[in-house]
């Protein structure tokens, strides 16, 4: 049985680097967004991408997946796609008698889910399991997933008409929520010529791979994290819970994305320990989707709460 290489901070720090800048010669995104896509990757986390089409979505998973040598698939949500489409089906073997799991898509480290809004939401449960318990079931038998094992789901913000709003329960199990957002003139006029001769993510080469990210995940996990951080995170969603916008705060399941993610940037950024400016930083991408607003409130107001609370909640 192998095992993993052991890293330490200053290692993961230098993966992260090579991943991001191995990404960016594929993918016009900028820093944060590529920030708080990395540190789900290595915090066991899950990604929702709300933009526009055409943004660079499916490119930035697939550069992603070339970076990291790991299996890509994509599902295209639509109203008719069924669970066992996501997750896979057992298909009877005429010539041994038998009955065989035929794996779906979901069985890849690097999984894009396109517009999951379309599904249906029976086939929006169907991805629960896989995304929190990182396993399958089908007929009583349950399937381990790939590992590293990490969802990137996309909805349009903008067009509502024939889709299932996810609801809270979905949207909690996903990590971070970002925005691509339209590069700027010299990028995309740059990404123009980039692509006059193909696909740039094909030519992509591999800079690690899935066991020294499964090692990065270690490493991300060992970061400490001090009881007055613990209780800085807990005195945030405190702040969300207690907002007169907000009919439903930040869950406890919250907080632990928050601090698993505070760790994971805390290793990125070559350290063995995390501190509140890595709460902060990953806070409005963390907790910012999580807010059920009161009937009163607007969109508008996600923000705001979020902001608030950090400016209101002494780092301890």
């Amino acid at each position: 049985m192998s095992t993993l290489p052991e890293l330490d901070p200053a290692a993961v720090q230098a993966l992260g680097a090579r991943v991001a800048e191995n990404v960016r010669r594929a993918v016009k995104v900028d820093d944060e967004t590529l920030r708080c896509t990395i540190v789900a990757l290595l915090a066991d986390g899950h990604v929702l991408i709300e933009d526009n089409p055409g943004v660079g979505k499916t490119a930035l998973a697939r550069a992603l997946t070339r970076s990291i040598e790991g299996e890509f698939a994509r599902i295209q949500c639509t109203a008719d796609l069924l669970p066992a489409d996501v997750v896979g089906t057992n298909v009877f073997n005429q010539r041994e008698g038998r009955f065989e799991f035929r794996p779906g898509p979901v069985f890849a480290n690097v999984v894009l889910v396109d517009e999951i809004n379309r599904a249906s939401p029976k086939t929006q449960s169907g991805l629960l399991e896989c995304m929190q318990e990182r396993s399958v079931t089908v007929d009583v038998h349950t399937h381990e997933l790939a590992r590293p094992f990490v969802v990137l789901a996309t909805q349009n913000p903008l067009e509502y008409e024939g889709t299932y709003p996810l609801p809270e329960a979905q949207l909690d199990r996903f990590m971070v929520r970002v925005s691509l957002g339209y590069p700027n003139a010299e990028d995309e006029a740059s990404m123009l010529a980039d692509h006059a001769t193909g696909d740039r993510v094909l030519d992509l080469e591999q800079v690690t791979d899935v066991g020294e990210v499964l090692a990065a995940q270690g490493a991300a996990a060992a970061v400490h994290a001090s009881d007055a951080l613990r209780k800085y995170v807990v005195a945030l969603l405190e702040a969300t819970r207690a907002d007169h916008r907000v009919d439903l705060g930040a869950s406890p399941r919250a907080g632990l994305m928050l601090l698993k993610a505070a760790k994971a940037l805390a290793a990125l950024e070559g350290r063995d320990h995390a501190l509140p400016d890595d709460v902060q930083m990953l806070a409005p991408a963390v907790l910012e989707h999580r807010l059920l607003l009161a009937p009163d409130a607007s969109a508008a107001d996600r923000p705001q709460v979020v902001r608030e609370a950090l400016e209101s909640v002494p780092a301890l």
